[in-house]
């Protein structure tokens, strides 16, 4: 019974190992597609926990990967110290992880009120150029999310873009997609995006950050489950004869 514990605890160990190569690759997946987005959105809000998180997933998802590697080799040549140090690391990652999903859930409980602090500060920096940030900004979400203007279209009567360029029209980025030959004019309204942009940024956000949020845990999990294996393979070698018997005569490959 204590070889087929021991065995199955191995077996598991390194189909886990396999695992953290396969999540190593998702998660940095992840972080660069957070990382992007907040890139896309970063006009909108000040804070910097969206950054912060993608670039600690990122990291997250490297270390995985010499994890895998370490967890691999030591599982394999029943090397205790290369499992003691998976251990560790593993450890590592998982209180990583843990700080990932508090500022994940820190940062999805003030994205609502940092965006309405700002959003109506870039739209007054709106210009319509694509030589300005804030103007290529607002562009891309209102082209991407379907929206026009802060809580509707009528919000762009009231920037400096609108008063000074006098000519009763929206940007052409409100237009709706399916409307041939549009130019945001307000004659037209029905070509416009009807719902407002606010909204739509700040679901937009708090669903990248529970995505994050759900990753770190389900890794975490994973993680926890690498690490008591590892845990049952060290107490049990240092403690079963028989095992010791059965690595040293080499049946155990």
């Amino acid at each position: 019974m204590g070889q087929c514990g021991i065995i199955s605890s191995k077996t598991v160990l390194v189909f886990l190992n396999l695992i953290f190569w396969a999540a190593a690759g998702i998660l940095c997946y992840i972080g660069a597609y957070v990382f992007i987005t907040y890139d896309d959105y970063d006009h909108f809000f000040e804070d910097i926990y969206t950054f912060i998180s993608s670039m600690v997933i990122i990291a997250v998802g490297t270390l995985l990967f010499v994890i895998g590697f370490i967890g691999c080799c030591a599982t394999i040549r029943e090397s205790r110290c290369g499992l003691v140090t998976f251990s560790a690391v593993l450890l590592l990652v998982f209180a990583t992880e843990v700080v990932v999903v508090v500022l994940g859930y820190i940062y999805r409980a003030k994205v609502e009120a940092v965006v309405n602090h700002s959003i109506q500060k870039v739209y007054n920096e709106y210009k319509g150029t694509n030589t300005d940030a804030p103007s290529r900004a607002i562009d891309y979400v209102q082209r991407q999310l379907h929206c026009c203007g802060i809580h509707n279209y009528s919000d762009w009567m009231n920037t400096h873009w609108f008063i000074e360029s006098k000519n009763n029209s929206v940007p052409v980025s409100c237009c709706k997609p399916t409307i041939s030959n549009c130019t945001g004019t307000l004659m037209r309204p029905g070509d416009l995006y009807p719902e407002g942009c606010e909204v739509l940024v700040v679901k937009k956000l708090k669903d990248i950050m529970l995505y994050v949020i759900l990753a770190a845990l389900t890794f975490a999990a994973i993680q926890m489950l690498g690490l008591l294996c590892a845990c049952v393979v060290l107490c049990r070698r240092g403690h079963d004869p028989a095992y010791e018997l059965l690595v040293s005569t080499g049946i155990d490959a």
